[in-house]
C-alpha cells in the first residue's frame, strides 16, 4: 500500500463503522439484473435462497480448527488496519463499474433494518452485496431469508460476532478483536456454517467486524475458501453520515470503487444519500455490479 493510500484511508477511517462498534460490550459470474439499471420494479424473488456456487468453492478441502491452530497459532503477525496480502480494496479499475456493498452487523444496537435502503434498491433493480453478521440473521430471520432469495443481491460473510480479525486480541473502535488463530477461525467459520446451511452453498467474500485484519488473520480467510474485501470509498461513515454526506461521497466514487455503507441503522442517513447518489452515477455512465460480477473468488 502507498503512503498516499493510507493516507486516504486514514481520513476515512475517522468515523468508519461506527454505527456497529457501540457493540463492544458483547464481548456467479452472472448479469445480477435482467433489464437496464435504474429502470423499473425488480423482478419477483425466486422460491430458493441458495446461490450457485463455484467448482473450486464446492469442492476446496475443510481446513479444520486444529489445523489452523497447529498452522499458525505461532505466526507473528506484520501488518493491522484495512490492508493485508491477499485483501481486496477495488475492482478491476477497466471498466465503469461500482460495487455496491452494505454491512449487517448484528447484536446491541446493530440489529436493524434498512427497509427504505433496500427497497430503493429492489425498486431501481440495483445490484448489490450484503455482508451479513450471524446476529443479524437470527434478529431478523424473515428479512434475511427475503433478501438470499433475490437475485440482485449477494450474501457475504459479516462474522460470527462481528470482531475486529486480529490473532493477538487487537481493537478497533473500541471492539475487541479475535485472541488467537483458533478464534479468528471461530468468527470465519460460524458464520459460514450458518450461511452454508441457509444459502445451499458457501459464501465467497468475508469481512470482519470494522473491516481490520491483521495478515496472519487474511491468510485464515483465505484457508477457509473466501476472500478478505475491504473498500476503497467509506460511504456512510459508518452509519454516521446524514443523507447530504452519503451523496457526496458515494456519488463522487470512480469506477472499480468498492463501497461500504450499512444496511442496519435506518435512522441514519445512508438510504437518501444512496437514492440520491445512484441516478447520479447511472447518468455518468457508472453500472453498479455484485462482487461476483467483477471478482474471481
Amino acid at each position: 500500500m502507498t503512503a498516499g493510500r493510507r493516507a486516504v484511508l486514514g481520513v476515512l477511517a475517522g468515523g468508519l463503522l461506527a454505527g456497529c462498534a457501540g457493540q463492544k460490550k458483547d464481548t456467479d459470474t452472472s448479469a445480477a439484473s435482467s433489464g437496464p439499471q435504474g429502470t423499473g420494479p425488480a423482478p419477483a424473488p425466486q422460491a430458493s435462497g441458495a446461490i450457485p456456487s463455484t467448482a473450486s468453492a464446492a469442492t476446496r478441502p475443510t481446513v479444520t480448527r486444529a489445523q489452523v491452530v497447529a498452522r499458525y497459532g505461532h505466526s507473528v503477525p506484520h501488518t493491522w488496519g484495512f490492508d493485508a496480502p491477499g485483501v481486496v480494496h477495488s475492482l478491476p479499475a477497466t471498466k465503469k463499474e461500482i460495487a455496491l456493498t452494505f454491512d449487517a452487523c448484528g447484536g446491541p444496537g446493530g440489529n436493524g433494518f434498512d427497509r427504505e435502503l433496500i427497497d430503493f434498491l429492489r425498486t431501481r433493480h440495483i445490484p448489490a452485496t450484503l455482508f451479513i453478521n450471524s446476529r443479524w440473521i437470527d434478529a431478523n430471520p424473515a428479512e434475511f431469508h427475503r433478501l438470499a432469495a433475490e437475485p440482485q443481491f449477494e450474501i457475504a460473510n459479516h462474522g460470527t460476532r462481528h470482531r475486529p480479525l486480529s490473532v493477538t486480541g487487537r481493537s478497533a473502535y473500541g471492539i475487541p478483536g479475535t485472541r488467537s488463530a483458533g478464534e479468528v477461525y471461530d468468527e470465519i467459520a460460524g458464520n459460514r456454517a450458518k450461511l452454508t446451511r441457509l444459502l445451499g452453498a458457501p459464501p465467497r467474500w468475508f469481512r470482519s467486524g470494522t473491516a481490520y485484519c491483521d495478515d496472519v488473520a487474511a491468510r485464515i480467510v483465505q484457508d477457509l475458501g473466501e476472500r478478505f474485501v475491504s473498500f476503497s470509498v467509506n460511504g456512510d461513515g459508518g452509519a454516521t453520515f446524514t443523507h447530504g454526506q452519503v451523496h457526496e461521497t458515494v456519488a463522487a466514487a470512480p469506477g472499480g470503487s468498492i463501497v461500504i455503507c450499512h444496511m442496519n441503522h435506518p435512522e441514519g442517513g445512508t438510504a437518501q444519500g444512496i437514492a440520491s447518489a445512484v441516478p447520479h452515477l447511472l447518468a455518468t455512465g457508472h453500472r453498479f455490479v455484485r462482487l461476483s460480477d467483477a471478482l474471481h473468488a
